[in-house]
């Protein structure tokens, strides 16, 4: 009677493994062993024996030949079963050929010598061996088999096995199924020879199925055993090696005595067929759970994320191991938590600690306290960790402090023993939309949480977490090196009393701008200062301001507008990189002076102009920027900003007395400048630097970093056309690339009239020399400010004496480091009164100026139309009635034939 099957696998050239088809309810199939009647095939080998010869080529003839088709066999005769497995000897055709005749024909089987008479059908096989032995077919032929070694156990240096193949996709034969994720492959290697190796899928774990008798399988293992069997077992997949099984040792546990690892019993891999990677289809089907801590092998390549969805459709379906899966929670799909916006722009405030900071929404203006989310950083109270914990927070702190970040609380962490209760949030930033715990965990910094299997509150990210510490752990980085640091050593405050810091007021006078890091911010002008350097905190108070006081403790009551001043200065100084200038030390240890956030903004002004506090006269006339605080203040009183709120400025100005007119004497104030450009038309006019200021200081460094960027920076778009107004960048005679402004610009020519905006110099440049300006070199102000002569104008261009008067002007200014005062201001452009420092009578006579010295040689004139102001100042009037005078009686310049008619 013949029966049907389908061939599981071939035992050997002359047996298989037949199974039934599964039940009605997807129940198991039965299994029996046929052993092909007449004919004897090679043995193959095992661990204690070698193969026969020919005996894997003969196998594999009849496993292409049958597995996983369904044949119909007849048994002859039955053998004791082996292990509850029935066995039979018999004959089996696949679409109706005949298994036995087909392997005696291609010489990989011979005839058993037989104890009967031979039937006709014996006589037949008989003829068939023959032809195969004379062609010289398969087990017949006299070459012999090729040689090649078969090694059944797994490889004994397991890791240098895996570094010498690891990531390359080697050809395999899955011989035996474990469970669902566990197979036992025979690798074709390159060089001929077969290894086997036991492979754990990357990324899935099935359910375990029962090795021993008496032991019971767990639930499902059966059904994900039987899945990957039918669709693997004895047929040709790529395996790529990943892993082994042995996990990282945790931070602060792995010693650098540590002994070798022993060999391995597993890998872990991705075994791929042309129907697919069967990990996934094993999640997908409900077979499989997904192994989080393989993510680390599988991110890069997308696989996790395969898993994931496979998890996610299983999950939908409530497929087998998922049929108890909790619903997806509501609140991921919400816009809203606890009445709090979910997604969210915001600027960083503070860093916390290695995995907590605080942020202020942009649009409410409302500051949120953040856990990363899935990140546990190092703890500073742990001596083994402060060390790690200091240098993530400062990684936070670099990356982050100030910064715009796109915010999404992704589940609220509740309330747990003394800790409370807090949102867990992803922080994105820069134009990459980089994750910033993926990179504080992939320096080492940090570590991923490990979340119960079922636990839906992760990171979307977890995955790609996951991966950053397996790569921090393999590169031994941060707390994975395995090295004992010492924790920090605490900073030393000179600020504790006032002896100590009076002994550095000097050092730190000469040192100018300080390189420092507020640490906190006590009030609206008094701020806990670290210096890196140094290893040293003080305190310092801005000079020439006083903010309202904040209260100390709950008894205290704040003055009005000192809780609004503190927390402007905290969320705009907390904790970021500035520069501060020491000029004294108060009677409490505290160090007065300035702060500076970006190089140019000062804090005093700052504060002064947001209306948040005052000027204290006192100490603010004897600073370079006292006229700036003045300035900023009154800003600030027009706009009624916060303590100005209700001030009230006619009031204020009916009890000042009454102001000079516009033509007025300016206060004098004395500074250094350069002159960095003279013009001659349409009259004369200069471009000058002033000195020792923020600005200049500034301007030296931009230009170092805006010639570094025009070294290497891309041309101008296609099509670009600049145009009046716009800031550029754009190459003068020199071959530099300078800021400039578009006075005017002519598409047809394809020029443009620019105006250096640092130096005052103007040019025509080509469109090819001009590129639009990089945002990072729009903030500082242009440094050249226009310029003219105080009270006198050269002599006119008519004159024969004009090229000498230029030709002096320059010989005694251009170029020069001089000392000028502001006489008046007309609009942007400044009346100047230039003093040669090396003039030896400036130090008597404030009036002896480069523009007396040019009348009295006869090359200016006293510019009564262009200088209504002059009246204003009687000693100058004076002085310069005294040059013309000294001019004509010795026939200077323009006076050599006698008098000329001066300006009405």
């Amino acid at each position: 009677m013949s029966m049907k099957a389908i061939v599981k696998s071939v035992i050997s050239g002359d047996s298989l493994l037949l199974r039934g088809s599964p039940g009605p309810q997807g129940q198991i199939p039965k299994e029996r062993v046929l052993h092909l009647a007449d004919i004897q095939a090679p043995r193959m080998g095992t661990a204690s024996r070698e193969d026969e010869d020919w005996a894997f080529e003969s196998r594999e003839f009849l496993r292409a030949l049958t597995v996983g088709k369904p044949i119909t066999f007849t048994s002859t005769h039955s053998l004791p079963p082996s292990d509850d497995v029935p066995r039979d000897i018999g004959t089996a055709e696949v679409n109706g050929v005949d298994l036995a005749t087909e392997l005696l024909r291609n010489g990989w089987a011979k005839l058993k010598d037989l104890k009967r008479d031979p039937t006709e059908e014996d006589l037949r096989k008989r003829d068939i061996e023959a032809e195969a032995r004379t062609a010289g077919k398969g087990i017949w032929n006299p070459h012999g088999p090729k040689a090649r070694k078969t090694n059944y156990m797994m490889p004994t240096d397991s890791q240098g096995f895996l570094a010498e193949y690891k990531g390359q996709l080697i050809e395999g034969l899955v011989e035996q199924v474990k469970d669902g994720s566990t197979l036992r492959i025979r690798l074709i290697m390159p060089d001929g020879d077969h290894q086997f190796v036991n492979i754990a899928l990357a990324g899935v774990r099935s359910p375990r199925v029962a090795s021993k008798s008496g032991e019971a399988s767990e639930q499902w293992g059966e059904e994900a055993k039987f899945f990957t069997e039918s669709r693997l077992l004895q047929r040709y997949v790529k395996v790529n090696l990943l892993s082994l099984p042995n996990a990282a040792p945790t931070p602060f546990q792995a010693g650098a005595n540590a002994t070798a690892p022993p060999p391995a019993t597993i890998f872990i891999g991705s075994v791929l067929h042309p129907a697919g990677n069967i990990a996934e289809h094993l999640v997908s089907a409900g077979l499989a759970r997904v192994v989080d801590w393989h993510a680390g092998m599988l991110a890069s390549s997308g696989g996790m994320e395969r898993l994931r969805a496979a998890e996610k459709t299983a999950k939908e379906k409530r497929a087998c191991l998922y049929a108890n899966a909790p619903a997806p929670s509501a609140k991921t799909n919400g816009a809203a938590l606890n009445g709090n916006s979910r997604s969210f722009d915001a600027t960083v405030v503070r860093i916390w600690s290695a995995d907590q900071i605080s942020v202020v929404e942009r649009d409410t203006g409302k500051e949120r306290r953040l856990q990363l989310s899935s990140t546990r950083g190092p703890k500073i109270s742990d001596p083994k960790q402060a060390y790690w914990a200091q240098e993530a927070r400062e990684f936070l702190r670099k990356r982050l402090i100030g910064k715009h970040v796109k915010v999404h609380v992704d589940f609220i962490r509740p309330r747990e023993g003394e800790f409370e209760e807090r949102e867990a949030a992803t922080i994105r930033y820069g134009g990459q939309n980089t994750n910033v715990a993926e990179q504080l965990i992939e320096k080492g910094l940090a570590t991923a949480v490990r979340h119960k299997r079922d636990d839906e509150d992760r990171s979307p990210d977890y995955d790609k977490l996951m991966a950053a510490e397996q790569l921090a752990a393999s590169e031994g980085r941060g707390m994975h090196s395995g090295k004992d640091m010492p924790a920090p050593k605490q900073p030393l405050n000179i600020s504790e009393s006032a002896h100590r810091a009076t002994t550095f007021v000097n050092g730190f006078r000469r040192l100018g701008r300080i390189p420092a890091v507020v640490e906190y911010v006590a009030a609206g002008s008094r701020f806990k200062i670290y210096l890196p350097k140094d290893n040293q905190v003080l305190t310092l108070v801005l000079s020439g301001i006083r903010a309202p006081r904040t209260a100390r403790n709950a008894s205290e009551a704040s003055e009005p507008y000192g809780a609004e001043s503190a927390e402007f200065a905290t969320r705009r100084y907390m904790q970021r990189d500035v520069e501060i200038e020491i000029h004294d030390a108060d009677k409490s240890g505290g160090f007065i002076g300035a702060l500076y956030l970006n190089k140019t903004e000062n804090a005093a002004i700052t504060l002064v102009k947001e209306g948040l506090a005052t000027v204290h006269p006192y100490s603010a006339d004897n600073l370079s920027w006292a006229k700036q605080l003045y300035e900023a203040e009154e800003e600030a009183k027009r706009a009624k900003r916060n303590i100005w709120k209700g001030y009230d400025e006619a009031a204020e100005q009916a009890e000042e007395a009454p102001k000079e007119d516009a033509n007025g004497p300016l206060k004098t104030e004395y500074m250094d400048v350069i002159i960095s450009d003279v013009r001659t038309k349409p009259q004369l006019a200069f471009s000058i630097q002033i000195l020792n200021t923020e600005g200049i200081a500034s301007l030296e460094k931009l230009m170092r970093e805006f010639s570094l960027y025009h070294k290497t920076a891309a041309p101008a778009p296609a099509g670009f056309v600049p145009r009046a107004g716009d800031l550029v960048s754009a190459k003068f005679s020199d071959g530099q690339w300078y800021r400039a402004r578009v006075r005017r610009a002519s598409p047809i020519k394809k020029e443009a009239e620019v105006t250096f905006i640092d130096y005052g110099n103007q040019d025509t440049v080509g469109f090819s020399d001009i590129r639009p300006l990089d945002p990072r070199f729009r903030s500082l102000p242009g440094q050249a400010h226009d310029a003219r002569l105080s009270f006198v104008k050269l002599v006119s261009p008519e004159s024969d004496y004009h090229d000498e008067a230029v030709d002096r002007f320059r010989q005694l200014c251009e170029g020069r480091k001089l000392i000028a005062n502001i006489d008046h201001k007309e609009g942007q452009l400044l009346h100047l009164r230039l003093i040669d420092p090396s003039n030896p009578s400036v130090a008597s006579d404030p009036c002896e100026c480069i523009n007396v010295e040019l009348v009295r040689e006869g090359l200016a004139t006293v510019d009564k139309k262009g200088c209504r102001y002059l009246s204003a100042y009687p000693s100058m009037t004076k002085k310069l009635q005294e040059a013309i005078l000294t001019a004509k009686r010795d026939r200077a310049g323009m006076f050599e034939f006698g008098d000329v008619e001066e300006d009405d």
